[in-house]
């Protein structure tokens, strides 16, 4: 996107010695009617999550500037009216819902009796999903979440940050609802959810989004990772090759595994398969199991980099900051708006740290529109 008079223009012109022989010719009429740069159909739409539906919560979502919102569905299977109603009360807030996770498929995941079951009704949820115009739903497919691995590091100025160290679980044994299950069998059940279920996206026209294993520790109380690697990531989105096969790409988890978040999503961007994107910063002491989510202006991913690519490649769906830091602003909330915005992890924040996520993103997408 071009603009008539940009500060790097300026720098420019100042390089040339005919600027210097003459006074600068003020921009021409309008020049700098183009600002603020907005969101538009070819660009990422920044998010948050809504747990509820508070008209406090909805009206700070729209304080900060945010058109989208994404949430959890309803138990499976979804039903049209259910949707529309939810779709329907976040469009009266002037809110978009373009993104639910759906859940409730444990059998499948686990190659379980009933499987097929759980799978139909995953089916019957995405035709509902397209019957009402929702674009995305996110899924995970995990045996289990490394999460005792968590832990609270006290970061600038006595911020709350999220760590990970793989030695706090290491070696924990499996739980029984869940069993242990090597990477082969988690690569065949999830073979066998995509095969039915994509068709049925393609035709709904509905993307589907995987996430990433996180923390994406090497194993998971006896269970292989299947999207714990970026070698994962790309058998995955191969299996059933197309657009509404695809991932959440995280460029947190990214650099957790000690990647170059630019460069990954340089190459899925390239499939479109990018179907939802997570948008925070990290600082890895040990690739997969040793690391520290920190404020998303001072870790080890380029997230303008990042958001450069999404940009080149006119990635049109949602960017989501989240993993917000704790704040203290945070700690001393304790109204309806904190606990719709709290986290869930050991030194994570609330809606002070959303802002701040909310205000560098919007920063990065304006910066990267603009050159």
């Amino acid at each position: 996107m071009k603009f008539g008079f940009t500060r790097r223009r300026m720098m420019q012109a100042l390089g040339s010695g005919a600027v210097l022989a003459a006074p600068m010719a003020p921009p021409a009429t309008g020049a700098f009617n183009d600002w603020p740069i907005e969101e538009g159909p070819a660009t990422p739409k920044i998010c948050l999550g809504v747990g509820r539906t508070s008209d406090i919560g909805l009206r700070e979502v729209k304080q900060l500037g945010v058109n989208y919102v994404l949430r959890g569905g309803p138990r499976i299977p979804w039903q049209v009216e259910q949707l529309q109603e939810m779709m329907d009360t976040y469009k009266a807030a002037n809110l978009t819902l373009a993104n639910l996770m759906i859940g409730g498929f444990d059998n499948a995941i686990y190659g379980r009796p009933g499987k097929d079951e759980e799978i139909d009704k995953v089916r019957q949820s995405i035709r509902a999903a397209g019957k009402v115009g929702l674009p995305v739903v996110e899924y995970n497919f995990y045996a289990h979440r490394a999460m005792e691995g968590y832990y609270g590091e006290t970061g600038r100025a006595g911020a709350g940050y999220t760590a990970f160290d793989y030695d706090r679980m290491k070696g924990l044994p499996p739980l029984e609802k869940e069993g242990a299950h090597s990477l082969e069998e988690m690569w065949n059940n999830v073979a066998y959810f995509l095969k039915a279920i994509v068709p049925v996206a393609k035709e709904s026209n509905v993307r589907l989004a995987l996430h990433p294993n996180d923390p994406p520790a090497p194993m998971s109380r006896g269970s292989g990772q299947i999207m714990g690697t970026v070698e994962g990531w790309k058998k995955l989105v191969d299996i059933v090759p197309g657009p509404h096969n695809g991932i959440t790409f995280d460029c947190g988890v990214t650099r957790e595994m000690g990647q170059n978040p630019v460069e990954v999503c340089r190459y899925f961007m390239k499939k479109d398969c990018i179907n939802h994107v997570h948008f925070r910063n990290v600082v890895v002491r040990k690739p997969y199991e040793k690391y520290t989510e920190v404020f998303i202006d001072e870790g080890q991913v380029d997230m303008f980099g990042v958001m450069r690519e999404l940009v080149k490649g006119k990635y049109p769906r949602l960017i989501y900051p989240e993993h917000p830091r704790a704040m203290e602003a945070d700690h001393a909330d304790s109204s309806d708006t904190a606990s719709m915005f709290k986290s869930g992890y050991p030194g994570g924040g609330s809606y002070t740290g959303y802002a701040f996520n909310v205000g560098y993103t919007r920063a990065m997408l304006q910066a990267a529109l603009e050159v």
